[in-house]
């Protein structure tokens, strides 16, 4: 049995790959004050929540992303202090119910086996789909200036039941990948 080289069913099976691919990543997106100078910056600590009674025990999702920054903020050199921090750092979390539609597909297919030539089209109706988008944005604030030096967030779709730890430490590693490690003052 000797097949024939067709390009157009590589061309429809190189379409047909690049439709099962991975969703994308999270949407990361960062910023640093042009004058931030974060090797005068050695200790940091956390910015009250507006409105928050001091007695109000903290979310386990809330303890899951304190513990993560704070994490990242040691692992590049900064120490945590309870009072008179340096740097502040606040956070916000959001979700929103978003729509994803699926437009009118078409699919063709044709091969052989032997002399036997088959051939299939398949017709895909349009669709809308709900996800759940969340987004964690982070600040870092110059304490003595009240001044934001860096902001770093990040935003993508929410599988139910991923909120772990684990998860959280992913998303907030990729939220503050830009985020720079102190440096010894000069």
């Amino acid at each position: 049995m000797h097949m024939k080289y067709q390009p157009g069913l590589v061309l429809i099976l190189i379409m047909l790959l690049a439709g099962c691919t991975s969703p994308p990543p999270p949407d990361h997106q960062s910023q640093t004050a042009p004058d931030a100078n974060f090797a005068a910056y050695r200790t940091f600590g956390w910015q009250p929540p507006p409105a928050a009674s001091s007695d109000e025990p903290l979310r386990l999702l809330d303890t899951n992303i304190r513990t993560a920054i704070g994490a990242e903020m040691t692992k590049r050199g900064y120490t945590e202090v309870q009072d008179n921090p340096q740097l502040r750092i606040a956070y916000e979390t959001a979700a929103d119910e978003r729509l994803k539609s699926s437009p009118f597909r078409i699919g063709i297919g044709l091969g052989s086996f032997g002399s036997n030539i088959g051939g299939s089209v398949n017709v895909g109706s349009p669709s809308v789909q709900s996800y759940r988008e969340g987004r964690l944005i982070i600040h870092v604030v110059d304490a003595a200036a009240n001044r934001e030096l860096w902001y770093g967030s990040i935003a993508g779709t929410m599988e139910k039941g991923k909120l772990d730890a684990d998860a959280v430490a992913r998303a907030v590693a990729l939220a503050m990948q830009d985020f720079p490690a102190r440096t010894a003052a000069p």
